[in-house]
This record gives C-alpha cells, sequence and structure tokens, in this order.
C-alpha cells in the first residue's frame, strides 16, 4: 500500500494536525480533545465502519497515542482526556510500549492459510498436488481440495499452479513483520510479543484497517517551542520530497522556521561522521580481529541483530547513529538547546528513549506528524521563497537514507583513506531478509565483508513514517546526492570535531 493515499493514511494524518492544532493553541485540552472526533468525523453516517460511534473511539484512541498517552482499558470508564494535562508539557520520553494495537480497530484477520479459488480449472497435470510435501492436496470432483490439517502453508501449490487459481493469505501486519512478533489474542485479534518487537513499525503502515499505531512526542515538541525554549530540528536525508515538489530543500529550513525551530541541520552530517567512524572500524579489526563488521545506523535491524544473534552482537560498528552524531555536535556548539530529530523512522522514537540518548534527542518526529504540525500553522510553500539549501553534507552521507547506501558510504571512504584496499559488500533490506544475511554470516559465508542491513524494505526512503511514494524519493534522491558540495564523507569539515563527542 506504500505511496497510496487511503482513507487510513488521511485519518491518521487529520489526526496529527488536530493533535498540533490543538498543542498551537493551547488552553482547555480537556474540552478540546473531546470535540476533536466530532471535527475529524463530521456527521451521523459512518462512511469507513459500520457505526459513526466506533469510528470515533478509534480516533480517540489515535488521539491520545499521538500525544503519547496509553490506549485506555476497554472494560473501564475513562474520559479521552485522561491524562492529557499532565503530558503538556516541554518533554516526554515514550512510555512502553511505543507500537500499540487498537484492539476495537482491529479486523481479527485469519491467520496463514492456502486456498484454491474458483480459479481451479481442475488440470490433469494437477502440479499443485504433486509438489505438495505433506500430501495435503487431493482431487475432489475434479477440483483441486487442501486439507487445512494437513497444510503446513509452505507456498508450492501457489508457485506451481499454472491458473494462478491458489492463494496463500496471511495477515497483513503479521507479513510484514519480519520478526514474528505478531499472533492472535483469545478473540482472534492481532496481538504483539513487545519480547520480539523491534518497533520498525512495518505493521502499522501495512495493517488495511488502521489497527496499529505508535506513540508520538508532537504535543510536548510544540509545548517547548510555545514557551521559548530553543529547539533546533534535525532533519534525516529522506525528508527530499516528503512534502510535495512546493517543498524544495531550499525551503525547508525557512518553512521550519514558521513552525517555530530556531534552525534546521542536516542528519547527513551525522552519516559522514558515522562513515568515518565505521570505515576506521572496518579498517583496524577486519579481518585481523573478527570475521566481518556490520554497520549500525538503523536502529530496528541493530536491535533485531542482538536480540537473535547475540554472539554476533560484537561485530556490528560501536559507532553511534547519524541522529545522536548530529545531535551531541549542535549541543557541544549551542548551550541549552534542545534538538527535535525528524525523519521517515519509528524505531529511531525507540532509540531516543534509551537513557543512554536521551540527554542528546529530546524529540521524535515522523515526516508524517511534522505535516501535521504544517497543516496546522497553515504553511504556504508556494509562498515561501527560496534560500540557500542544506549543503553541510557529502552526497554519500545523504545516500543512507537509501538501502545499500550507507555501506556504498564506508566503502567509499574506506577507499580514499586506503585506495588499494578491497571491500566487499553485502546487503539486505526488510527484517526477514536481515536475518538471512546474517545466517549466512554467522555460517561463514561473509567473511571479510562489510554487512549492512536496513529494517525498511527500500531503505528509510520507505520509513513507517514517511509520505511519499518510495520509488520516485529514491529518484529525486539520487539527483539531491549529487547536488552535494561534496560527494564523500572523508570530505567532511566536521572531522576534526569527532574526538570531542565522546
Amino acid at each position: 500500500m506504500r505511496g497510496i493515499y487511503t482513507s487510513v493514511i488521511d485519518i491518521r494524518r487529520k489526526v496529527f494536525t488536530e493533535v498540533a492544532r490543538m498543542a498551537y493553541e493551547g488552553g482547555n485540552y480537556a474540552e478540546k480533545i473531546a470535540k476533536l472526533p466530532y471535527k475529524i468525523l463530521p456527521g451521523e453516517v459512518a462512511t469507513l465502519r459500520e457505526s459513526i460511534f466506533l469510528e470515533r473511539a478509534i480516533v480517540e484512541e489515535r488521539l491520545r497515542l499521538a500525544i503519547g498517552l496509553p490506549l485506555r482499558p476497554v472494560d473501564e470508564e475513562k474520559p479521552v482526556s485522561d491524562g492529557i494535562e499532565a503530558s503538556a508539557i516541554n518533554e516526554k520520553y515514550y512510555d512502553p510500549p511505543l507500537v500499540n494495537i487498537i484492539k476495537f480497530a482491529c479486523n481479527a484477520c485469519p491467520t496463514k492459510k492456502v486456498e484454491v479459488t474458483n480459479m481451479c480449472q481442475g488440470c490433469l497435470a494437477h502440479p499443485c498436488k504433486e509438489v505438495c510435501p505433506k500430501g495435503a492436496i487431493s482431487m475432489v470432483h475434479g477440483k483441486s481440495v487442501i486439507d487445512q490439517d494437513k497444510c503446513i502453508k509452505c507456498g508450492k501449490c501457489v508457485d506451481a499452479c499454472p491458473y494462478h487459481a491458489i492463494n496463500k493469505m496471511e495477515r497483513p501486519c503479521a507479513a510484514a513483520c519480519g520478526m514474528n512478533a505478531i499472533g492472535s489474542d483469545e478473540l482472534g485479534r492481532a496481538k504483539i510479543d513487545y519480547d520480539k518487537c523491534v518497533s520498525c513499525g512495518m505493521c502499522l503502515v501495512n495493517c488495511p484497517f488502521g489497527a496499529i499505531v505508535d506513540k508520538g512526542q508532537i504535543f510536548q515538541l510544540i509545548h517547548a517551542i510555545q514557551s521559548g525554549e530553543r529547539v533546533f530540528a534535525i532533519i534525516a536525508p529522506a525528508f527530499i520530497n516528503q512534502f510535495g515538489p512546493e517543498m524544495t530543500p531550499g525551503k525547508i529550513r525557512p518553512a521550519m522556521k514558521q513552525l517555530g525551530f530556531d534552525d534546521v541541520v542536516e542528519v547527513a552530517i551525522g552519516a559522514d561522521l558515522c562513515t568515518l567512524e565505521e570505515a576506521k572500524d572496518f579498517m583496524r579489526e577486519v579481518p585481523e580481529h573478527q570475521p566481518f563488521m556490520a554497520t549500525s545506523c538503523c536502529p530496528s535491524w541493530s536491535v533485531m541483530a542482538k536480540k537473535l544473534f547475540p554472539e554476533l552482537a560484537p561485530y556490528i560498528s560501536m559507532a553511534m547513529t547519524p541522529m545522536v552524531l548530529t545531535a551531541r555536535l549542535l549541543k557541544k556548539q549551542h548551550k541549552n538547546i534542545k534538538i527535535a530529530f525528524i525523519g521517515p523512522c519509528a524505531a529511531k522514537k525507540l532509540e531516543a528513549s534509551r537513557r543512554t540518548i536521551r540527554s542528546d534527542v529530546d524529540f521524535v518526529l515522523t515526516f508524517e506528524e511534522l505535516m501535521g504540525m504544517f497543516e496546522a500553522k497553515e504553511v504556504d510553500f508556494s509562498a515561501i521563497a527560496e534560500e540557500a539549501p542544506l549543503r553541510s553534507a557529502s552526497g554519500d552521507g545523504r545516500g543512507f537514507a537509501v538501502s545499500g547506501g550507507v555501506a556504498q558510504a564506508v566503502a567509499n571512504a574506506i577507499h580514499e583513506m586506503d585506495p588499494n584496499r578491497e571491500v566487499k559488500i553485502a546487503s539486505a533490506q526488510g527484517l526477514a531478509e536481515c536475518k538471512k544475511l546474517l545466517m549466512m554470516a554467522k555460517a561463514g559465508k561473509y567473511n571479510g565483508y562489510l554487512l549492512e542491513g536496513m529494517g525498511c524494505p527500500g531503505g528509510c526512503i520507505a520509513g513507517a513514517g514517511t509520505i511519499a511514494d518510495p520509488a520516485k524519493t529514491a529518484a529525486i534522491l539520487a539527483k539531491y546526492k549529487k547536488e552535494a558540495p561534496m560527494q564523500h564523507s572523508t570530505e567532511s569539515p566536521y572531522e576534526i570535531t569527532l574526538g570531542m563527542l565522546d
């Protein structure tokens, strides 16, 4: 569904906009939040579900999560405003869990199942029957029939059918989860195993019913701005193309200042610093002290690797992520500021909530949440005068936003430092493929390699908090990379400050 504007996305963005507007206006939060479901879903006729009351109840929970509040228990009476006054503060970190399922919004989709459709032609070859490893398929009245008690859902029959008459159906959220973290509760509704979940957010953007939602900090960020705090926005390179053709790189800074940000810095600066650190790590450690090295910048990939392959954890680079490096650099340069990371990623919210990082990154917002702030303030991109675009990072640093870009940036830096050194690269995108990559590395298939994992298929440009079609963004990002004043991270003017950031 990525790149398709749906009713689920429309509701999600209206929620972000109204929460941002409420925060900017201030005052009477309990009264205002109670009215918002009626503003977002006016009238008395349901258009999305069987009841307008159910629709509004779901919106109420979305509003709470966008403010960072927990879901309310269904079997207790609590107003939608419960806890809102205590959340009207200048800072608030996410209380677990970050990713939540609104149970009464869940469709209780069937779990994985393989079924023969009426497209079956009852062919003489019946390859579906021949390839089934469990003998689960028989011919009844000239048609294929699957014994569900024997079927192991391997999908071999699906691939073998010449008429594409056999479907393999799987709950979309579970299919998108590379950690197998989604199961069912006693009522058949989706349930997250938080011991497995790495908060990549792929489930929330793949649920067609909009039942899965992550928590936000829009409310607290705007409170910080409104109270006079100096808030610097550090924006991930995936911002390119996210806000439509009118929002050019030369307009991002003045547009953000209309929201109240003190200044804007591109996180690609930190990506350059991360590249240099990882290049030095690789040159120092591989293969003399460790068989391979894995990059560290994607939090869902890094957490997944440490959860499932703890013995490989020492081989993941210890370099700080671009978000943290950029934030730490700015807090060295400016006193008494707050940092808001703006990016495509739900997992960055999880990363920033760690105690070791809280002092560096105060807020994390997705591009969708930022768009809610733009709409709340009625920022007209077409009316903004062009300024000089952000020009402090290299093309390789900006390339972190696409799958393969991190490893390529590190390899380029190594080549600049040691032209005679060969760097072999292997990369994977999506956590299921990342697991396969690490399994092969564990088996010794990638000794001497630099490995890159990206939790989202396509990389950061396809993160859970993005707005634009990832394929189109990739093409525009390639042009943005070429326009950088430097092409390689080794040219970064910030290299000298690396030692100061510990």
